[in-house]
């Protein structure tokens, strides 16, 4: 059957009249089935060759290429019944003589990221539900509850007409500025495989794709799409790939994000080994890998590695292809491939199988579980006497520029258009507490004048400002500490996309110490507690005036229920159950990784050298003995427990798995949840971190005296390391101990092993 397609020179447009006009079927849902790729019943894979073999040249390198971005290269005229979604990232080519709509993509970190609004539907809208960042998701130890929000999310991304969430992130907390580690869970690969696991199989039990990102070893903003991250082998593969893997394994996602940055020289997207060798021949993925928007440079190599679609999609990336192909530089089999990739994940996509669409999502069900996300995820830090939960109906001093203008989430493609957002202040106005009036007002006021005053933006991805903290009269703090029962104080900073925080922001300003002291000297002073809240997307310094304060919790960035979670927590109507999955350091230098951070050189850098191999958050602080503010899985409660060693089978040199049963009883007189955690130790060899993450668990709710026994597997690859010299995962002869802990400090009990002999566990494609 002849096509005969047009092009314009100068963009390398297809004709709209040739694309669906000449030589093709229409087709739909109701026409009966003619060719293969039409049928529902066959394979995806058998379905995908199909149509593959049945598109033009032209049509191939189209299917492999983006339309654009922000779905502009074709007007939803020319779309037909594809569903556009306005604010969606990108779209995959629509074929409709063959009945093959556009695949829709959208960001989605924290909530699905599209316009609320929609031309000619003014009385609609199509808001999304902002839950908390990854961060904070991960800090709750919950893979049910991650698994419970990826559900929600693929509920709506479905109403709304999305066909894949562009979710989870998961790179690495390598550096305490990272601008996008909000939208990441861990400095520990198991919690962020785990999680990230979770949670695509929550979006995907909706039969809406999830696609990870962004792989690998981006860990920074910092000239993000061109700089080239040097590290080993071992590094790559103990900290920055096995959490990929695991979620590959575990999760099974439709997509894989291919990073902006090199890895030893080669863009990721054009790293062959990365995409091919290590993503799908050694770890079994079958999806789809794309592109990160505009990401690499040349589109032939992108083919070549495996990187099956470039997004969003330019005119040149398709000339380039068309060209590559006519004139022998890209064989046409390895085109196919890419695009019956393609083909296989859009033809089972909501849109192609024409699936019922719910007419809207249960938004309020999903504002109830962003509420209870936050509460999970909450960490409590300090509770010096007690302090916390705070009597029901208290007089509150609210102080703070985030105590009423709450941060929910961090900026850029992570961010969600939500209906609406809680501040700490409203939240516990809700709870039965008098929040002061007066002092509310005044920061209100104070909060438009200097909002006003902030500078316009350069440009639409600056990351968004931050308006100075208010360091109020000391006169008014001292007649607020007469009329108040209690203080509490925001500290607050975003993040986001596009930038790294600057080393200042890991500091408090002088205007936030100025009001802490204030605050403490005149509460104290009468005899009253002082509450800290940290409103924060990463990790901050607290030793220099935590002493000044009576309890501090962490609360993250905590979506659009953020104030009615806080007061959840606050007043004891749920008790805090977060365990950190970031060291938070005494001081910048003592993070490894600052020595490297972001890259050389300084002012402009085009290489980072992983220098720190391994030694990456705790596994650093917990070998070198470098003393920390609060360590990896610390977490406090408004209970106490009791862990107890109740079983363990398997041995390590012949069963794949080892089985630990650990009892949970609650000691105390408050109901709570208690996550334990298990390490192993091992004596020092070589350039081998001393403790390792290997399993976790999470209590359900126990009462007082209860007790819950849990069951903790570990696979034996989890107590390997990688030989760089033997190309395999091995386990070292030696002494190790498992140990049941409370967090990477904490140690409850121990389960002493000895290796007599090496362990060989698996070989892998060695990195060139």
């Amino acid at each position: 059957m002849k096509r005969v397609l047009c092009f314009f020179v100068c963009v390398m447009a297809l004709s709209t009249s040739s694309l669906w006009g000449a030589g093709g079927k229409e087709h739909t849902s109701s026409a009966p089935v003619v060719f293969p790729y039409e049928d529902p019943s066959l394979p995806l894979d058998e379905r995908a060759r199909d149509l593959v073999s049945r598109m033009s040249l032209e049509e191939k390198v189209y299917f492999v290429v983006g339309t654009g971005m922000g779905n502009v290269a074709f007007a939803p005229s020319i779309m037909g019944t594809d569903r556009i979604v306005p604010g969606a990232a990108g779209t995959t080519f629509p074929l409709l003589h063959f009945g093959i709509p556009a695949m829709v993509m959208a960001d989605g970190p924290a909530g699905v990221r599209i316009s609320p609004v929609r031309e000619g539907e003014e009385e609609k809208t199509y808001y999304c539900t902002a839950f908390p960042i990854a961060r904070m998701l991960a800090s709750s130890w919950d893979t049910s509850l991650l698994e419970e929000v990826g559900t929600a999310m693929g509920e709506e991304a479905l109403a709304y007409g999305v066909d894949m969430i562009l979710a989870p992130g998961m790179n690495i907390h390598r550096h305490p500025l990272g601008g996008r580690n909000f939208e990441y869970y861990s400095e520990d690969p198991l919690i962020t495989g785990k999680m990230a696991a979770a949670f695509v199989r929550g979006v995907q039990s909706q039969g809406i794709g999830a696609c990870l990102k962004h792989y690998a070893a981006n860990n920074q903003e910092t000239n993000r799409m061109s700089i080239d991250t040097v590290v080993s082998e071992k590094a790559l593969r103990e900290i920055y790939l096995r959490g990929f893997e695991i979620a590959v394994k575990e999760g099974q996602p439709w997509a894989v994000m291919s990073a902006y940055n090199k890895v030893n020289g080669l863009y990721c997207s054009e790293h062959h080994w990365l995409l091919t060798e290590v993503l799908r021949n050694e770890w079994g993925f079958s999806g789809l890998v794309m592109t990160d928007w505009f990401a690499g440079k040349d589109p032939v190599a992108q083919m070549k590695a495996g990187n099956d679609l470039l997004m969003p999609g330019t005119p040149f990336q398709r000339a380039s292809l068309l060209a590559a192909v006519k004139e022998g530089g890209l064989d046409e089999e390895v085109l196919d491939r890419n695009a019956e990739r393609v083909a296989r994940i859009v033809l089972g996509s909501a849109s192609a199988r024409g699936v019922e669409r719910p007419e809207a999502p249960d938004l309020e069900a999903h504002s109830l579980l962003a509420r209870k996300a936050a509460t999970e995820g909450m960490v409590l830090l300090k509770n010096e006497g007690n302090t916390l939960p705070l009597d029901p109906g208290l007089r509150v001093a609210g102080f703070g520029v985030s105590f009423y203008d709450v941060i929910i989430g961090g900026t850029g493609s992570g961010d969600v258009n939500e209906a609406y957002r809680i501040s700490p202040a409203e939240g516990l106005t809700a709870a039965g507490y008098q929040v002061d009036s007066d002092l509310k007002e005044r920061y209100l006021h104070y909060i438009e004048e200097a909002k006003a005053n902030l500078p316009p933006k350069k440009n639409w991805w600056e990351p968004e400002k931050r308006i100075a903290e208010w360091d109020l009269p000391e006169e008014m703090v001292d007649l607020l500490a007469s009329r108040t029962d209690v203080a509490l104080v925001t500290i607050g900073r975003i993040s986001g996309e596009f930038a790294d925080r600057s080393r200042e922001e890991f500091y408090l300003s002088s205007e936030e110490k100025s009001l802490l002291r204030k605050v403490s000297s005149a509460f104290h002073a009468k005899g009253k507690k002082v509450v800290v809240l940290l409103n924060i997307g990463g990790v901050i310094k607290v030793d220099d005036w935590r002493d000044l304060v009576d309890a501090i919790l962490l609360v993250w960035e905590p979506g659009q229920e953020a104030g009615h979670a806080i007061a959840d927590v606050l007043s004891g109507r749920v008790n805090p159950s977060g365990r950190l999955t970031t060291t938070f350091p005494l001081d910048y230098e003592d993070v490894p990784s600052s020595s490297y951070f972001p890259g050389t050189p300084m002012d402009n850098p085009e290489r980072v050298e992983y220098g720190e191999g391994v030694m990456v958050g705790y596994r650093y602080f917990v070998t070198d003995n470098v003393p920390v503010a609060y360590e990896f899985g610390y977490g406090l409660s408004y209970t106490t427990f009791d862990l107890a060693l109740a079983g363990v089978e398997g041995e390590v040199t012949r069963d794949e798995e080892l089985r630990l049963r650990v009892e949970v009883t609650n000691t105390g007189d408050v109901p709570g949840r208690e996550v334990v955690q298990v390490y192993l130790e091992r004596d020092l060899v070589g350039d081998e971190p001393a403790k390792v993450l290997v399993g976790f668990a999470k209590t359900e709710i126990l009462e007082p005296g209860a007790s819950e026994r849990v069951e903790i597997r570990i696979p034996r690859e989890y107590l390997a390391v990688f030989d760089e010299g033997a190309d395999a995962w091995i386990i070292p002869a030696g002494d190790y101990r498992l140990t049941i802990s409370k967090s990477s400090l904490m140690d409850v009990g121990s389960i002493p092993f000895s290796v007599g002999h090496r362990v060989h566990v698996a070989d892998v494609i060695p990195l060139d």
